[in-house]
């Protein structure tokens, strides 16, 4: 019996751990820890040059950083041959030989990784089908679409069914549809593998991650479940059959755990919820629906509104540090 099989199951599918990084006078990562839960889809989000590429770089183990580390799986990156198939990455600026048709790229990839022949034909097929580029095969690079191309990078990623994948601006730069592709292809992995997404699109992270790591200026600002960071910020978008009157407005703002109203015009509302101290949103939504009832306003629709947008907005214009969200590196 192999001596894997007495390990015991990994506790993070990766575990950052006090990572500092310089470029010259620019500090690109300050001190940053946080871990990526098994099985997540976690949103590593941040404006440009928040040192969201510097970290992928880090964990892949294209830079070594100046102090701290990086495990996947519990295994130090650093240890590269212990991660052989278990690990992939998307960079996002991906390149492949443009005259070399997709489906050999691919299995050149396989039989890199030392993997037998047949089994590696298998995979390319499998993974083709996946992403969606079977007809596509014959193809030379040069002839893919853009979006095509970023299929293929992902479809690199997704070879050998490893147990974490990193993907780095997988959407940057496509159309709507082939966005849309895209996110489904992620969220597909959610049952098979840890990924780790990283963007500076708050939609995009919001419908995809379950966690999430807030970067800005190379500091770590937030880090955990979006439920629980959203908590103090949720949104909710109403349409009701007329607007209000001053007094039914301030009516609604006394509703506890409303902590703002706004008007967007044509009878319809933002209202932002304070989650905390045990609050559950549908019982604050319910008192809601009772207050605009009793005052024969007809709730049209109601929708949650774009609360990670929010907290995002509130950490990065404040650069509140993260320590209260994040648990120390084990």
């Amino acid at each position: 019996m192999s001596s894997d099989a007495h390990k015991p199951p990994a506790k993070d599918g990766i575990a950052i751990e006090g990572l500092c990084k310089r470029f010259g006078s620019v500090r690109a990562l300050d001190d940053v820890s946080f871990r990526v839960p098994l099985g997540s889809v976690f949103g590593l989000l941040g404006p440009n040059g928040a040192g969201k590429t510097t970290l992928f770089s880090i964990v892949a183990d294209f830079v070594r950083p100046d102090s701290g580390r990086a495990k996947i799986l519990d295994i130090d990156v650093r240890d590269a041959r212990s991660l052989l198939g278990r690990f992939s990455i998307l960079p996002q600026d991906a390149e492949f030989e443009r005259n070399v048709p997709v489906w050999d790229q691919l299995y050149y990839f396989r039989r890199l990784a030392g993997t037998a022949p047949d089994e590696a034909r298998a995979d390319v097929e499998r993974t083709l089908g996946l992403v969606g580029l079977a007809e596509h095969r014959r193809r030379s690079i040069q002839a893919l679409s853009h979006g095509m191309k970023k299929r293929l990078g992902i479809a690199q990623a997704f070879l050998g069914d490893p147990d974490v994948i990193l993907l780095d601006e997988p959407t940057a730069g496509l159309d709507p549809q082939s966005v849309r592709q895209i996110r489904d292809l992620i969220g597909q992995l959610k049952s098979r593998a840890t990924v780790v997404v990283s963007s500076h699109n708050l939609d995009e992270i919001q419908e995809l991650c379950d966690h999430v790591a807030i970067l800005d200026r190379g500091a770590l600002l937030a880090a955990g479940p979006v439920e629980e960071l959203t908590r103090s910020g949720r949104e909710l978008d109403l349409e009701l059959s007329r607007a209000l009157s001053a007094e039914e407005r301030r009516e609604l703002e006394d509703v506890g755990g409303v902590t703002g109203v706004r008007d967007r015009g044509d009878a319809r509302l933002s209202l932002t919820l304070d989650l905390g101290n045990g609050r559950d949103q549908d019982a604050v939504v319910a008192e809601i629906l009772r207050l605009l009832m009793s005052r024969d306003v007809v709730p049209r629709s109601l929708a949650e509104g774009r609360s990670l947008e929010a907290e995002f907005l509130r950490r990065v214009s404040s650069g509140a540090p993260a320590s209260e969200d994040v648990p120390p590196a084990a």
